[in-house]
């Protein structure tokens, strides 16, 4: 049986709704958007857009509105989603909470779905209607404070209403369609109704030979009223008794968003976006697309955007553009041009990788970590976007340096900007680096002991120095480079040291912890304290100004003391259990939340909140890898962030209150320090076993994008390790495909091959045939000719290219594929081809200077051959309409054949892949993962012919590719846990994993997952196992030995409170229950 963990890695970043209002408090104003299933609010501010929660919904959102019923202090959001549930929001301010007011089941047996459905809010908020059934609009009454009414239905609409909206101030809720009859001719019918007897009648305003390419209505407000239609090549405006209309110049309108009674934002698919005023006059109705109101009727443009998907007018002329199809964006329209004579400014952008059409993972740093290469994006903006799971550290500089044990950074003075020296502590003796230009030199400052190790070094004030050796503390002047003072303990060595600006505290043998202040040029002890176990390790708290009032101390028996200064009293005892020493202690402040941070000699780490009176709660436990970790902060952009140190560097921060842990990735780092100088600014030095780095580190997040713009749309990518490049199709703006050969390093095109006018890429594959001699690997191209009259391609070509010194040398074709080459595959030294409902295999025949490709064997396959895969042998390639196939290879005496020997109908697939020699998993049309085995010890030829079923899973995904890779550095032997990945990547900018888990894995996370379902409702009433089923046209089937990742990983940001009840229930703790989690968490994502 295949059991699989299925896990988002990257949430979903296509803005596919927004909306405007006073939804947190009345006072404040939000933007709200939706991402497939997540809902996002943000606060408008004066510094631009403000987080304030991300809320993953149980369903695919359809539609996202606010309004504000009668009696309502704030407005309430309205959630629909595409299975037609819907669900009515509300804020509690007081308690930062989300509130269930009312939700529904609006989904109908019987009727035929439309294909673009509809849920209207009227402006009185009197009613709500749905349309998601051909001619039928249901209608919700509504009364004051949002309570709905019992639902009706209103038949009798046209069979093919393209859009409607409600009217502005009618004495009853009123709405309009826009319609094509029979005849694809379209015109306007508006109806009111009546809400007593449930039924409508006609309205004023009905219009005929409308624009062909109508497709919008946008209902204006009074003193105007009536509506607009938005077309392709013209806009027009009616109220019933006039009509106006006027070209317009800059193609198909997608979205619009009202900025006030007369004045209406237009985004247009290209990316423009124009303003539409219009002016009631005595001489009737005037509109015009401008900003500058003298020239009447005139469209101007406001300026050049990604292409909109939405638009949202929030303040101050501040426009917020959501996209599916590039980044989103901040802007501020202007009533002047700018320098690139546009009257809008960017003032933010957010990432958007959607939509992915292709991706492939490649170890691009040569690390053994896979890194994700998508095709993202549409039109002029799209790109390839590099996903690399972690931090990257951009090395600088590199000195050979073996034996460091330890290493600091000074300023000149500690009111300098940037640091100068670096100092390096050795077994046995102590080295200085110094910034002298833009080198790194080797110096001495005269006041420390070189020839003994230092524990600490670091700047004091009064413009000192301070360096903490195994027999004193020595005080430095930091001009003179002299000595001032030095402190020596009794008999004693010191162990372990902590120094802030002006407090020091030691530890010594025996137990004893001695607490000494700096006060002008002397070194005073305070206090001192015997503890009852020998000290592993200390730290005091940095300060930005005042001293501190606690320290913390690892012990030998295990545990870690919180203690009071000046008079070292204990305040508090944390036992950590277990064996294993306290090597590091950290106290540090993320987002105004206090943490203790205890890193354990086997690469455990314990994070603890800190309390005002030294209380430690939310203790958490987690793993960073196998040995010793060291502790230290360092600061980017003005955050303070934690290193830890060790086999498996890691980044600890904050985002939302939550603490997050991100890979670094480099393979092990001894210790860190900061380092910022002129010539390295925010820089960081890293020793290694045998060195010394200098590099820059990246921004802190989860995982990393990189973005290549292409101003061209990518469809298919793969990656050539042997010429080090990426060979991907795109489409230029005016729809001619090329396939472009890009470096995989600086992500430079160094080659470009145009295709025919009439012929689109579809499919790429990197390829080595078996030859003789022969070391060449070959890009393959598959394409198909497109013609306008042909319901489908009836014939394409096979390109084969050689990338020799970053060119492309085409070595031959297949002229003549007989079909659309939709899918292209590197199998057995030979080359698989889905060329329509045939798949079909090839050999080349020549040489580095020119061959041929000679077809080997074929066979039918289906319909339409859309993804294949190979392991060994086997082949299962993936069809439109037919489902998944399984076929075998063979080859005796020469003759190659392929036979189908097991197959399962009935799903319109989107990609495949080998889970193992006998279970595939696919993705479908219907945001489903499919598992299925191959029946091969049956008793009959049927019963192994048919594939049986062994998983659902609904990811709420529409899955382009699903690719063999992880996004993590596996662990060698005996380090952690290895578990088998898979990643996905979708329309809407989500990747994804699929991990196969054992059954005792399943079984454990499955206990999890039920208990969590229970614990968590979804909110708005959204129901969990709804959301997971298998789910199509034909039925529903609750998921199946598949375990929702997503729900599991959400305990570990649980309140604790929920964690303790959830543990409880499941007769575990939750230091336990949160270990296994994060343990399989970092093992795939």
């Amino acid at each position: 049986m295949s059991y699989n963990y299925i896990v988002t890695a990257q949430k979903p970043t296509a803005v596919t709704h927004a909306t405007v209002g006073n939804f947190t408090k009345s006072t404040e104003m939000n933007l709200i958007i939706s991402k497939n299933s997540r809902i996002e609010i943000h606060l408008l501010t004066p510094d631009g857009l403000q987080p304030l929660l991300d809320i993953g919904i149980y369903g695919r959102i359809s539609s996202l509105k606010l309004f504000r019923p009668a009696g309502e202090q704030q407005d309430l959001l309205l959630v629909s989603t595409e299975r037609n549930v819907f669900s009515i929001l509300s804020y509690d301010s007081n308690t930062g909470e989300i509130h269930t007011r009312a939700r529904g089941d609006v989904s109908e047996a019987v009727g035929k779905p439309v294909d673009n459905p509809k849920v209207l809010i009227d402006p009185d908020c009197r009613s709500m209607a749905f349309f998601n059934r051909r001619s039928v609009l249901k209608i919700i009454p509504m009364e004051a404070g949002g309570q709905l009414r019992e639902a009706f239905d209103l038949p009798g609409l046209e069979l093919q209403v393209l859009d409607l909206v409600f009217l502005h101030n009618t004495t009853k809720p009123t709405f309009v369609t826009l319609y094509q009859d029979a005849r694809e001719n379209r015109g306007l019918l508006s109806y009111q109704i009546n809400m007593k007897d449930k039924s409508m009648e006609p309205f004023s305003i009905s219009m005929i030979d409308l624009s062909q390419s109508a497709n919008l209505l946008v209902a204006v407000p009074k003193p105007i009223g009536g509506v607009l239609i938005l077309s392709d090549d013209s806009i027009s405006h009616t109220n019933g008794d006039a009509f106006k209309a006027i070209p317009s110049s800059y193609g198909p309108i997608r979205c619009y968003n009202q900025v006030d009674d007369h004045r209406f934002l237009l985004g247009h698919v290209s990316g423009q976006l124009t303003m539409l005023v219009l002016d009631k006059t005595n001489s009737g109705l005037n509109m015009h697309l401008e900003v500058n109101r003298s020239t009447n009727l005139h469209a101007q443009l406001l300026g050049d955007t990604t292409s909109p998907n939405n638009v949202s007018y929030l303040d101050n002329g501040v426009v917020f553009i959501g996209s599916t199809f590039g980044d989103s964006q901040l802007i501020k329209m202007s009533s002047d041009k700018n320098e690139e004579g546009s009257f809008i400014t960017e003032l933010m952008r957010f990432n958007n990788l959607g939509p992915i059409s292709d991706f492939c993972v490649v170890d691009l740093e040569r690390q053994g970590q896979g890194q994700v290469v998508t095709c993202s994006g549409a039109w002029k903006d799209g790109s390839l976007r590099v996903i690399r799971n972690g931090v990257g550290i951009n090395e600088q500089a590199t000195i050979e340096l073996p034996g460091i044990k330890g290493l600091w950074s000074l300023k000149p003075s500690e009111s300098e900007e940037f640091d100068k020296y670096i100092i390096l502590s050795f077994v046995g003796e102590t080295r200085v680096l110094s910034m002298t230009g833009e080198e790194l030199e080797e110096t001495e400052i005269e006041g420390f002991s070189a020839e003994e190790q230092t524990i600490y070094s670091g700047n004091a004030k009064g413009g000192k120095f301070l360096q903490i050796t195994p027999t004193s503390v020595r005080l430095v002047d930091s001009n003179s480079l002299k000595l001032v003072t030095s402190w020596t303990p009794d008999n004693q060595k010191i162990n372990v040291a902590s120094c802030n600006n002006s407090q020091i505290v030691l530890g010594t043998g025996g137990g004893h912890v001695i607490y000494l202040q700096i006060q002008g040029d002397q070194l005073n002890e305070i206090g001192r304290a015997k503890l009852d176990a020998e000290i592993s390790c200390i730290n005091i708290k940095s300060t930005a100004g005042g001293d501190s009032s606690l320290c913390v101390v690892g012990l030998w028996d295990i545990s870690v003391r919180l203690l009071i200064l000046p008079s070292l009293t204990q305040v508090t005892k944390e036992s950590l259990g277990g064996e294993i020493l306290p090597r590091s202690v950290l106290l540090s402040t993320f987002e105004g939340i206090d943490y203790l941070f205890i890193a354990l000699g086997d690469g455990h780490l314990f994070t603890l909140t800190l309390g005002l009176n030294g209380e430690l709660s939310d203790r958490r436990k987690i793993s960073l890898g196998t040995q010793p970790i060291v502790l230290s902060t360092f600061r980017t952009n003005g955050n303070v962030h934690v290193f830890a140190a060790s086999d498996r560097p890691t980044v600890i921060y904050s985002s939302n209150k939550k603490l997050l842990f991100s890979n670094v990735n480099i393979k092990e780092v001894n210790n860190m320090s900061s380092f910022h100088s002129e010539s390295f600014p925010e820089s960081i030095a890293l020793a290694t076993d045998d060195s010394l780095s200098i590099g820059t580190i990246d921004d802190i997040q989860k995982l990393h994008i990189k973005t290549v713009p292409l101003n061209a749309m990518p469809s298919r990518i793969v990656h050539q390790k042997e010429s080090g490049t990426l060979g991907v199709i795109v489409s230029d703006e005016d729809n001619t495909d090329s396939f472009r050969l890009i470096d995989d390093q600086t992500f430079e095109v160094l080659h470009s091959f145009s295709l025919h006018p009439d012929e689109k890429g579809l499919s790429v594959a990197s390829v080595k045939f078996e030859k003789e001699g022969s070391d060449i690997t070959y890009y393959a191209v598959g394409t198909a000719k497109v013609i306008p009259t042909e319901v489908s391609p009836k014939s394409g070509r096979i390109l084969l290219f050689n990338a020799m010194d970053g060119k492309l040398k085409q070595t031959t074709e297949v002229s003549d594929t007989k079909g659309a080459v939709y899918a292209i595959r590197s199998f057995n030294g030979k080359l698989l081809a889905g060329n329509n409902s045939k798949l079909c295999l090839y050999d080349f025949e020549g040489g580095e200077d020119g061959g041929s490709l000679k077809m080997e064997a074929s066979i039918q396959s289906g319909i339409l051959v859309i993804d294949i895969a190979t392991r060994g042998d086997f082949i299962i390639v993936g069809d439109l309409m037919k489902g998944l196939s399984l076929f075998l290879y063979k080859s005796v005496d020469g003759n190659s054949t392929l036979e189908e020997i097991a197959t399962d109908n009935g799903h319109w697939l989107t990609s495949v892949q080998f889970l193992d020699e006998e279970t595939y998993i696919m993705a479908d049309d219907k945001y489903n993962l499919i598992v299925e085995k191959r029946n091969s010890a049956a008793a009959t030829d049927e019963e192994r012919m048919q594939l049986t079923n062994c998983g659902y899973f609904h990811t709420g995904e529409f899955l382009n590719a699903i690719r063999p890779g992880s996004l993590v550095m596996k662990a060698g032997e005996n380090e952690g846990l290895n578990v088998p990945t898979m990643i996905w990547a979708s329309v809407s900018g989500a990747v994804g994993v699929i991990a196969s888990l054992t059954a005792d894995q399943y079984n454990y996370f499955h206990r999890v997952q039920k208990q969590l379902a229970q614990t968590i409702k979804g909110v708005g009433g959204f129901e969990h196992r709804q959301w997971r089923s298998f789910y199509d046209d034909t039925k529903t089937s609750d998921a199946k030995n598949c375990i929702d990742g997503d729900l599991v990983e959400s305990f570990l940001d649980l309140p604790s409170s929920k964690m303790q009840e959830v543990a409880k229930a499941l007769e575990t703790t939750v230091e336990d229950l949160s270990r296994e989690i994060e343990t399989l968490q970092r093992a795939i994502h």
